[in-house]
């Protein structure tokens, strides 16, 4: 994608990710990325670690993109892309802020703007990430396949219908800092018995990197694969009867309802 360029508008920690990610993956050349931020001089140090484009308008940064990812917060869209709408209209459209859908995001761009909505997760940084995609968009076939091929190296695209974006979202999107509680609770056991937290971490998240890949790649119930580790009168399933008991799974599902305010 030599000839492709992308720009940020807001460089945050999930832009940052999505850069490093791209970066890291051969996708882009550092040249290829422009970035711009209401915080100037911050944004020149966060831009300096990737070796990117610094820009100090916005303006600067849409007329230098093929792509232009709008990364700010979602009560700053409306004011961002208001004087940027007639740049924004000749170029690809990517909003990544959460609860901003299509219906949202056409009433802020002008008619005819290809514009796509997705939901991307930290991980994409090592290139291992999820990014949860509405379906409804304006994107052509090409531009599609464009934005496909831009990200498919880092991160696995999973397309969801309108009403199913924001639980996508918070499962793939929420679902990291889940993860890293497993992971500090389960090396913490570790330690307790006499690991080293730096071998602990290493044999958690190394598992737990592994489990995953099993799962996505076998296709299998995840009931199945726990099965399969669990033998009669073992010791996992004990551990597992422990997690039962303290109501493990309805905790997760607890901290979903949280966040989609259904608690």
């Amino acid at each position: 994608m030599n000839n492709l360029n992308i720009g940020f508008i807001g460089f945050g920690n999930m832009a940052q990710a999505m850069a490093k990610g791209l970066l890291q993956c051969g996708v882009l050349s550092a040249q290829q990325i422009y970035a711009c931020a209401r915080n100037y001089e911050k944004l020149q140090k966060n831009c300096e670690r990737f070796g990117i484009h610094a820009c100090e308008q916005a303006q600067q940064t849409v007329i230098s993109s093929d792509i232009v990812i709008l990364a700010v917060k979602p009560y700053q869209l409306e004011q961002v892309t208001a004087p940027l709408k007639h740049l924004l209209k000749e170029k690809i459209v990517i909003s990544v802020a959460a609860g901003m859908p299509y219906e949202k995001m056409k009433e802020m761009l002008e008619p005819g703007t290809a514009h796509l909505s997705m939901i991307p997760n930290t991980p994409i940084s090592t290139g291992c990430g999820v990014i949860v995609c509405e379906k409804t968009h304006t994107l052509n076939e090409q531009q599609l396949e464009t934005v496909k091929k831009l990200f498919e190296n880092c991160a696995q695209l999973v397309f969801v219908d309108t009403d199913l974006l924001s639980i996508a979202g918070t499962l793939s999107g929420c679902g990291p800092a889940f993860a890293f509680v497993f992971i500090e609770a389960l090396a913490d056991a570790g330690v307790k018995y006499g690991l080293t937290r730096d071998v602990a971490y290493q044999l958690v998240s190394g598992m737990l990197k592994g489990s995953g890949a099993l799962q996505l790649e076998s296709g299998q119930h995840p009931g199945v694969l726990k099965d399969a580790v669990c033998s009669p009168k073992g010791t996992t399933i004990r551990g597992i009867g422990a997690l039962e008991e303290k109501g493990f799974r309805s905790a997760l599902i607890h901290a979903i309802d949280a966040i989609e305010g259904k608690r």
